[in-house]
């Protein structure tokens, strides 16, 4: 061992805790080993750690997909902390983003140069991973999948090799990394593109269930036809009463309409707010918002527009991508989960694509875009058995319900479970993947780091 080699932690010791830690406290992971690594010889000297222990390899960063993560038993556990600093060119619209880096940074720093990222919803959620398996941002019906935006990933194979990847040095490999289920080295950085972002109008505005049905018909009709500079989301919460969360929101099942109209420059704000207005002005016509924070703000809002919890939480859910729905969907939508209902379901959603999202990108990897209408989330807390199986229940429930819209596919980064196989690949793109693998994992030392309907070899 030399004095740059990371330290190996074993259950029960403090830094196996810190190295296993998970988001979702739902899904803990308990690999037979652990480790943090910063620095790409760190990675190199974890992946001699495994093959000496003959131990499968894992990676993580913050653990927000423990949830659809196959067990770590046998496994030495890779977490990946940042090195350094996001680095933001402004002439190029670049950011180089160390692995173990979480969005609020990255927004933080291209915002001071005019610019923006297609980021998560959270800014605690971990580049790397959303990046690589698509991310759907509140930028997205204009900016595309996220994944999109690599424009060079830095990563150590499994046989401990470095290597810097791109559209001209490896390109399969490079196909294979944006989309493809991972399994495929230890990531240590990413290179992204940004876009010019001067100001958005952003917010939340929130309504009691019972104009849910009129909330939800004027959506859908507004959706058809969206400007693709606008990004919305429909919710229905059932909120804890929490001292974070307004008293005027957990009473009962509240719909939520949230969103971001982005503004690449001041020249176009006026457009950006006429957008906003058309959408929520008929909204707001149809009750006035007990809460409404929809404003004209800097794109550092955005991170804050969904309101996720910074904390972690134990969280059950489960994901669709979904076709129209027309008056029948929404009402069915409605009907298992609206007023009425008995939903345990503290959020559903439905994700606004389309736009952007929905076109392959001639330059993509494996995933370049969703050919869906929606996205559907939803989740409960699961904070004992009686939680757990009410959350289970519903969610098989809604399941159902939802299946004529039902695509049958799904975006990677809102699986919620491991018995939920990731369905965005084609058989001809699985079979690809699996020869990039072989060629670069020969032994499967990653080989458990791949999800279910990602690969024909595991």
């Amino acid at each position: 061992m030399t004095e740059t080699d990371p330290v190996v932690s074993l259950p029960g010791e403090r830094a196996y805790a810190a190295a296993t830690a998970v988001f979702n406290l739902a899904a803990p992971v308990r690999p037979a080993a652990a480790v943090t690594v910063r620095t790409v010889e760190q990675v190199q000297a974890a992946l001699r750690h495994a093959h000496r222990a003959g131990r499968w390899v894992r990676v993580h960063t913050t653990g927000h997909a423990s949830s659809s993560a196959r067990p770590m038993d046998d496994a030495l556990l890779i977490r990946t902390e940042p090195a350094g600093p996001v680095v933001v060119d402004p002439v190029a619209r670049t950011a180089r983003v160390p692995a173990g880096t979480r969005w609020g940074a990255v927004v933080e720093a291209a915002a001071e140069h005019g610019l923006a990222a297609p980021h998560g919803t959270s800014p605690t959620v971990g580049v790397v991973g959303y990046l690589l398996r698509g991310g759907i941002s509140f930028y997205g019906r204009r900016a595309g999948l996220a994944v999109n935006s690599v424009r060079v990933i830095e990563l150590v194979t499994p046989d401990g090799e470095f290597r810097r990847v791109s559209a001209i040095a490896d390109p399969e490999l490079f196909w294979a990394l944006r989309g493809g289920g991972g399994g495929l080295g230890v990531v240590t950085a990413v290179e992204i593109a940004l876009f010019p972002a001067a100001r958005v109008v952003t917010g939340a505005a929130f309504w009691p269930a019972a104009y849910g049905p009129e909330l939800l018909s004027r959506w859908l009709r507004w959706s058809g036809d969206a400007p693709e500079a606008v990004t919305t989301a429909f919710r229905v919460m059932n909120l804890p009463a929490v001292p974070e969360i307004p008293p005027v929101l957990t009473g009962g099942p509240v719909i939520c309409l949230a969103g971001v109209v982005l503004s690449p420059t001041e020249d176009g704000l006026a457009t950006a707010e006429r957008q906003a207005a058309d959408l929520l002005g008929p909204l707001r016509a149809v009750s006035e918002p007990v809460l409404d924070t929809w404003c004209t703000t800097t794109p550092p809002a955005v991170v804050r527009t969904h309101m996720d919890p910074t904390d972690p939480v134990p969280v059950l859910g489960d994901h669709l991508l979904l076709s129209d729905l027309g008056p029948d969907g929404a009402e069915t939508f409605l009907k298992v989960l609206g007023e009425g209902s008995g939903s345990p379901l503290v959020n559903a959603e439905l994700r606004q694509l389309g736009g952007a999202l929905a076109v392959p990108d001639p330059n993509g990897g494996a995933l370049s875009h969703l050919d869906a209408a929606f996205a559907f989330t939803a989740g409960g807390l699961a904070v004992d058995q009686v939680t757990t199986a009410a959350v289970r229940a519903h969610c098989a429930e809604v399941r159902s319900a939802l299946t004529p819209w039902d695509t049958g596919r799904t975006a990677p980064t809102l699986v919620e479970r491991l018995e939920q196989p990731q369905g965005h690949l084609s058989a001809a793109a699985v079979a690809r993947l699996d020869r990039v693998r072989h060629r670069v994992d020969p032994a499967g030392w990653l080989r458990h780091d791949v999800p279910p309907g990602s690969s024909d070899r595991y």
